[in-house]
């Protein structure tokens, strides 16, 4: 299927499809600043060939749909949250499934929070517990904050660009497996040639924060499948077992070796795991 354009929230969004429409449906959220190309097309078939509908979109000031002026987003999280369900809506959606990473599962969190007759599921990859939880959850590792303190990057020169997120994505790797480079900048390229204006991904972090609904994770009715790499730089492995601990009947599936990512190597055991996950709920 082709991308598709949906007015959402009053906002023009770029949306792409996979599969049946009558098969179950899985909404993919992605994290702060990609796009929809970080969720591989092939992954997204190998989804819809287990019988899912699948679909992926591009969050506001990534990919095709609305931009804004660097440094100013019209926005706040909390619309980024609506966006989800708006796209669910253009489908003639009721409830979905939702698997998000990063980012995209604190989204998806606050959804199944806010809006629980929405979510049929929730499935969160290299994600941390969106509203407070018990006891205090490790920072990003050394290198991680050095990268982020350090690293220069030009948003007005597309090779500047590419070159700061091809070393970001080798960071956020984790180490202990080979990186491609070749291919993740070939994806890096591909993602800033498609989007209207690249420079306005950098929005997404100076996004006011949503409000936080007076309520807690246990409040999670969605059966939920905690994904998380041993060597995520961004969130450590206790993110991800605060996470599971904290919703209701939650599972932790934690990937070996496996970094901040969803990594080619580890397609076969998640793609299997959503589609188990989601063919029980």
């Amino acid at each position: 299927m082709a991308e598709r354009m949906i007015e959402a929230n009053g906002v023009e969004l770029c949306t792409e499809p996979f599969g049946d429409p009558e098969d179950p449906p899985i909404l993919l959220l992605m994290g702060t600043g990609a796009s929809m190309l970080w969720w591989d097309a092939e992954f997204c078939r190998r989804l819809a060939e287990g019988g899912r509908f699948v679909i992926r979109y591009d969050h506001r000031d990534t990919g095709r749909s609305v931009t804004y002026e660097p440094g100013r987003p019209g926005y706040t999280g909390g619309d980024l949250v609506a966006d989800a369900a708006a796209v669910l809506d253009a489908y003639e959606i009721p409830a979905g499934h939702l698997v998000g990473v990063s980012a995209g599962g604190a989204l998806a969190q606050l959804l199944a929070v806010e809006q629980p007759d929405r979510v049929l599921s929730l499935v969160v990859i290299s994600t941390s517990p969106v509203l407070p939880v018990e006891g205090p959850l490790p920072p990003p590792t050394e290198e991680f904050g050095r990268f982020v303190s350090t690293a220069q990057v030009d948003w007005s020169d597309a090779r500047s660009v590419i070159d700061y997120l091809v070393g970001y994505s080798r960071l956020l790797a984790g180490g202990q497996r080979p990186f491609d480079e070749a291919a993740v900048r070939d994806l890096v390229r591909r993602d800033v040639e498609r989007a209207r204006d690249f420079s306005a991904a950098q929005n997404h972090d100076l996004l006011a924060q949503a409000e936080t609904p007076r309520l807690s994770l246990s409040s999670v009715l969605a059966p939920t499948l905690v994904i998380h790499g041993t060597a995520d730089p961004m969130f450590p492995i206790e993110h991800g077992k605060a996470l599971a601990e904290q919703i209701p009947g939650a599972r932790l599936m934690p990937l070996e070796g496996t970094g901040h990512d969803v990594d080619r190597a580890d397609w076969d055991p998640i793609v299997g795991a959503i589609l188990e996950h989601t063919g029980e709920s």
